[in-house]
């Protein structure tokens, strides 16, 4: 972890439910892939072809396993579980020609998101990125759907010793726009990207956009759960 990231932390208590009022904090941290962008499927097809080249069709636990980790770790995990030749290198590069192409000129953004951190802005909020994929893959899928610009920081979870089951990656991302945890919300579309901010004492979105499995342990480790970010900009009745 990040020297001085530990000195930041303390205990803060959050409001939960439907009527939280989000807008009380001063950063706001969002996760990337089905948070920010709907790059589900770039990923799913990645898998596809890399496994099925390979002679194995993909395990319906493969993408919850890996869905925290950095690419290192990906590609570690995924050489030794299928007791792979290839190197951990060539893993990677392989995975990343295959879905660069598709960020640089598919990817879209999730419903409403950068009306989202457009208005955050205009408000004066601080805004990081906490991800797990790289610069190369995120600029142009960020830039090419006018959301770049808006983000102060951002956050890989290659530059922590952790992934997203913990806080380190947050804890970067806070430290980065200048703010404590507990005056943080992260948005997240995992479980383990969660519960790794409660850990760290951030209160947490869950965005159910595009979910179709584990939407009731999202909605349970969450303080709030949104299934569209205009819920959020709905002016309250």
């Amino acid at each position: 972890m990040p020297e001085g990231l530990t000195t930041r932390l303390f205990m803060c208590y959050t409001d939960s439910g439907d009527d939280m009022d989000i807008f009380k904090y001063k950063g706001f941290i969002f996760d990337l892939d089905g948070t920010l962008i709907d790059s589900g499927y770039v990923w799913s097809e990645v898998d596809k072809r890399f496994l099925s080249k390979r002679g194995f069709d993909v395990p319906d636990d493969y993408c919850k396993s890996v869905s925290a980790m950095n690419f290192m770790q990906a590609a570690e995990y995924t050489k030794a579980r299928f007791c792979l030749k290839d190197s951990i290198d060539d893993i990677i590069k392989e995975w990343h020609a295959q879905a660069f192409a598709e960020y640089r000129d598919n990817v879209a953004a999730i419903p409403c998101a950068r009306d989202m951190i457009s208005k955050l802005k205009t408000m004066g909020k601080k805004i990081a990125l906490a991800t797990a994929s790289d610069a190369s893959l995120y600029e142009p899928a960020l830039k090419r759907n006018k959301m770049y610009e808006y983000i102060d920081f951002f956050a890989q979870t290659s530059q922590v010793s952790r992934g997203k089951g913990f806080p380190d990656v947050y804890e970067l991302a806070a430290q980065g726009i200048g703010c404590a945890p507990c005056d943080c919300i992260v948005f997240e579309d995992i479980a383990e990207g969660i519960s790794g901010a409660k850990m760290g004492g951030f209160a947490a979105c869950a965005v159910l956009s595009g979910q179709e499995n584990g939407i009731s342990e999202l909605k349970k480790l969450a303080d709030l759960a949104i299934t569209d970010y205009g819920e959020l900009l709905m002016p309250k009745e």
